[in-house]
């Protein structure tokens, strides 16, 4: 059995974080295990045509690794995902990672101090592990009755056919989230009739993307330090973005400024009235788009927002009883967020499984660690998610942290930490106090911030430095530490 210092599973943007950081400490001894045949996490999945992040790219890259050849603010996926796969190449990862290898079990061996890892590939064991799974790694499919009898072609947003012709198509969209507000623009055009069924209709503000220019490009390539500023203005407005929502109130500048939005391109009162959100902004995830709105009152789309009861045969039927015939069901329903399906295989001390021990509602210790899991540390955790800025700023404050781990782990000889359970306890209730009255708690909506416990288990209440301070160090006293076995 091949044995690693630090085992991470997953190789998206915190994944390979974390390796980077390995590898700039000089501690070679780890591995990348990757299910699919490449790197990229979210974006080597999400192929959907107008994939773009809703961040401007200088803070949605590693702050140690900024790139001057972004050709918009607002980068596409394909560019990401070409970024993920230089920044490998350039520190070097590529040996390390072990692609089509799937975790399918992880669990603690107490008596050896140390991880048993099976994958699809066989197994292996690690002193330490660390979950860089992602929360939007795995698609949300809706219980609809009659949708896996569907005879045309169906498919969820993350996992796009580009074999599927949709040229005179009749196609269904479900849902109207992230994903739907970029794709829809783009086969709007194409398609012969678009039902797009809205259950909840989203906030939309403009979008401000725009090309880099040449000298832009040039300036930050001549001057590194320019863009590292360009970079914290962008930090700081998106800091100051978050205040209404801590402490909402009615009619509040971001409201008013998606409201003028839906009310410069939406002439028509009656779907103006459908497409308006009645809940406080924030509350979902808050999107952006100067085409979306424009798509659907496009004459060959129909915004439906009855509830889907059934599809039948090639038809989908609304609770009204209209019965709509369609060729192709694009299923844009999320992710599965708060579920966290790794957790299943994940075993700890004591032979519990953290599924269970979570029972639906995920907890952490400062997002990273978990109570009766010793060395064992998740990357964009639990309360770590956010909806107002990038979570690289996130992620890289985990990536110090758990760095400053391993450090304490080594300088005190011991074999492995386990958070204590009061501490955890301690932190959430302050996360969950913290919580009570923002926007993303008490701002009337249902979203996939709450898991099934009605808890806030997702977003981060607040700014991001706090948490960046927070993490800035180790702190050995919240850890209980256990000896090398004799």
């Amino acid at each position: 059995m091949t044995h690693h210092r630090v085992a991470i599973v997953g190789s998206g943007f915190s994944g390979l974080g974390m390796a980077i950081r390995l590898k700039q400490a000089g501690r070679d001894d780890f591995v990348i295990f990757e299910r699919a045949s490449d790197l990229g996490g979210t974006w080597r999945d999400n192929t959907y045509p107008g994939c773009q992040y809703d961040v401007e790219s200088n803070l949605y890259s590693y702050s140690f690794a900024p790139s001057p050849t972004w050709s918009r603010t607002y980068a596409p996926q394909a560019e990401i995902w070409d970024y993920l796969r230089a920044c490998a190449a350039r520190f070097g990862l590529g040996e390390h990672i072990r692609y089509q290898h799937e975790v399918q079990s992880a669990t603690w061996d107490d008596s050896a101090a140390r991880w048993r890892i099976e994958t699809t590939r066989g197994p292996f064991s690690a002193d330490v592990l660390v979950a860089a799974v992602g929360p939007l790694s795995e698609p949300s499919l809706p219980a609809i009755p009659g949708l896996d009898e569907f005879p045309g072609t169906r498919f969820h947003s993350a996992a796009w056919d580009h074999d599927v012709d949709l040229a005179g198509k009749r196609v269904a969209v479900v849902g109207t989230g992230a994903s739907a507000i970029q794709f829809v623009p783009r086969i709007q055009p194409r398609v012969g009739r678009l039902s797009l069924f809205q259950r909840t209709p989203p906030w939309v503000l403009p979008h401000r993307d725009r090309p880099v220019r040449g000298f832009a490009r040039a300036l930050y390539r001549a001057v590194p330090g320019w863009q590292g500023l360009v970079r914290a203005g962008v930090y700081w407005s998106r800091e100051l973005f978050v205040r209404p929502f801590m402490k909402p109130s009615p009619n509040s500048l971001p409201e008013r400024l998606a409201r003028s939005h839906l009310e410069k391109q939406v002439a028509d009162p009656e779907l103006r009235a459908r497409l308006t959100p009645r809940y406080a902004i924030g509350c979902k995830r808050i999107l952006i788009s100067n085409d979306y709105y424009p798509a659907i009152q496009k004459p060959n789309v129909e915004l439906i927002t009855d509830e889907i009861r059934e599809v039948r045969g090639r038809s989908i039927v609304t609770t009204d009883g209209d019965e709509r015939e369609v060729d192709v069901i694009i299923l844009a329903t999320g992710f599965r967020v708060t579920e966290m399906p790794f957790a299943r295989r994940v075993t700890g001390r004591d032979g519990r499984c953290l599924a269970d021990q979570w029972s639906g509602s995920p907890a952490a210790y400062r997002g990273t660690a978990v109570a009766g899991f010793p060395n064992l540390f998740f990357l964009l955790g639990p309360n770590t998610g956010l909806g107002h800025t990038s979570v690289l700023v996130m992620v890289e404050a985990q990536l110090r942290y758990v760095m400053g781990c391993l450090g304490h782990l080594e300088r005190s000889g011991m074999a492995a930490l386990e958070v204590r359970r009061e501490a955890q306890d301690a932190f959430n209730a302050d996360v969950q106090s913290r919580l009570r009255d923002t926007v993303w708690n008490a701002g009337g909506c249902r979203s996939w911030y709450l898991d099934p416990t009605g808890r806030n288990t997702t977003i981060w209440p607040g700014m991001t430095w706090p948490y960046v301070r927070l993490l800035r160090r180790f702190d050995p006293a919240a850890y209980h530490l256990y000896p090398r076995p004799a």
